[in-house]
């Protein structure tokens, strides 16, 4: 490919990416204000998170700054593809031709150029200011490791999360108070199309108007990340039993799956080849998992793990009847806002826990050596509901947890009902309504 061409194709990703700066419905993400300090470094920035999740509106509102203002390539150009290590220097000289003497670099999707890192390396060496982005977690650690070690810093981007969600919605919510009627009447509608649609940004866009076209958004993003990130990657030949394998462990979303059950159900003829295909659903964020909690790390690696879905919008699109399990739903958005708050923490790990006589507790949240919480997630929303049957286990694997671990911060997130009780030993158990917590997060 002649210099020209290329340097059109960057003209016109600049054109394009001039319209989305001038989107005056942009919402600032929230992470911005953690990893802000970070974007007049030298320091490498990697950007990874699900396809669509916002990670170059991320890259550009960290540079926004930038002296000089920065050069972007967008490597899922399908114009781009098959582009020759021997081209790399034409690519370069287009974005000077193109953005003068920008020193800022944002390559988007860098995942898609073959010897991407060895060519960052070397944009690095000649003095340009790296922030690169891709839809591929183990991609982007495993290979920067190996040939950046030291010289880069790793941030997650999740889709809108309840905050940026209300945030684009218009809505104003204070935490700080006693919400009137009114108020409580929104943040509750709210949330439940939070829950119903997701916080993908575009399908949170398409679905204030038409939750339909948001679904079927969604679900085309579905396929594209089967389609492109795991078969198109891992040049998979069995297509219908990675297709089945997704839609399987989505719809098992906030419950414990393994792989032996996994190989089985799927007739795989190897443990080993059922890990390499769960992993392929993990590369691009697609679903993650939560490990046992132990004190013995080899039952923490071999116990079944709690899956979880990126997003409850994407759960619901692909018809896996979500709507009937609301309590389901609820505990996977609580488990998708703690991985973005680990996300920032690196000291941070979550587990669940779940002892000899089949108790579980869902969320258990550690620092180093330290149990800081334990979380448990119900549907309840009256006082009524949390004095049953069913709660009443719930709470009780919560206080055997407790004994177990030495934790004494405990927290139960219902769907509307509020309130705190003294129990034994002096332990008081937090009752906090899913849309409260969420907001408290920040």
């Amino acid at each position: 490919m002649n210099t020209e061409r290329i340097r059109t194709i960057v003209a016109d990703q600049r054109e394009e990416l001039s319209r989305v700066a001038a989107d005056s419905g942009l919402i600032e993400r929230e992470a911005l204000a953690y990893w802000e300090s970070w974007a007049s470094e030298g320091t490498i920035k990697v950007i990874t998170g699900a396809r669509r999740a916002g990670k170059s509106v991320f890259a550009m509102q960290l540079l926004r700054g930038a002296p000089g203002g920065y050069a972007y390539v967008n490597f899922d150009d399908e114009r781009l593809v098959g582009l020759r290590a021997d081209e790399l220097d034409r690519l370069v000289e287009a974005i000077l031709q193109v953005y003068g003497g920008a020193k800022h670099l944002i390559l988007d999707e860098v995942q898609n150029l073959d010897g991407w890192e060895l060519f960052v390396n070397r944009l690095q060496r000649q003095g340009f200011m790296l922030t690169v982005t891709g839809s591929n977690a183990r991609l982007l650690s495993s290979e920067l490791a190996t040939h950046l070690t030291g010289r880069h810093i790793a941030i997650e981007v999740f889709p809108f999360s309840f905050r940026e969600f209300l945030r684009l919605r218009g809505s104003k919510v204070r935490t700080d108070r006693v919400l009137s009627t009114g108020e409580r009447a929104e943040v509750m509608a709210r949330l439940r199309e939070y829950l119903e649609t997701g916080g993908f940004p575009e399908a949170a866009r398409i679905g204030e108007k038409d939750t339909r076209m948001a679904r079927m958004y969604l679900q085309t993003l579905y396929s594209t990340m089967i389609g492109k990130d795991v078969v198109g990657r891992h040049s998979v030949k069995y297509l219908r039993t990675v297709r089945e394998i997704a839609d399987f462990l989505v719809s098992s979303y906030s419950s414990t799956v393994s792989f032996n059950s996994i190989m089985k159900s799927f007739g795989l003829r190897s443990l080993h080849t059922a890990k390499n295909y769960v992993s392929y659903m993990e590369e691009p964020y697609l679903i993650f998992f939560i490990s046992k909690h132990s004190r013995r790390q080899r039952e923490s690696i071999n116990a079944p793990k709690k899956a979880y879905c990126i997003d409850t919008g994407m759960v619901n699109a692909m018809a896996f009847r979500a709507s009937e399990n609301i309590g389901r739903l609820i505990e996977n958005t609580v488990a998708v806002e703690l991985m973005r708050m680990r996300s920032a923490d690196p000291a941070m790990e979550v587990y669940y826990w779940k002892d000899y006589r089949q108790r579980e507790v869902d969320f258990v949240v550690k620092r180093g050596t330290e149990v800081e919480e334990l979380l448990q997630v119900t549907y309840a929303s009256e006082r009524g509901e949390v004095a049953g049957r069913e709660l009443a286990a719930l709470l009780a694997a919560l206080l055997a947890a407790s004994d177990e671990l030495g934790c004494r911060r405990l927290s139960v997130v219902t769907w509307d009902y509020e309130g705190g009780e003294r129990v034994v030993g002096g332990r008081e158990m937090r009752f906090v309504p899913l849309w409260r917590w969420l907001l408290e997060r920040a």
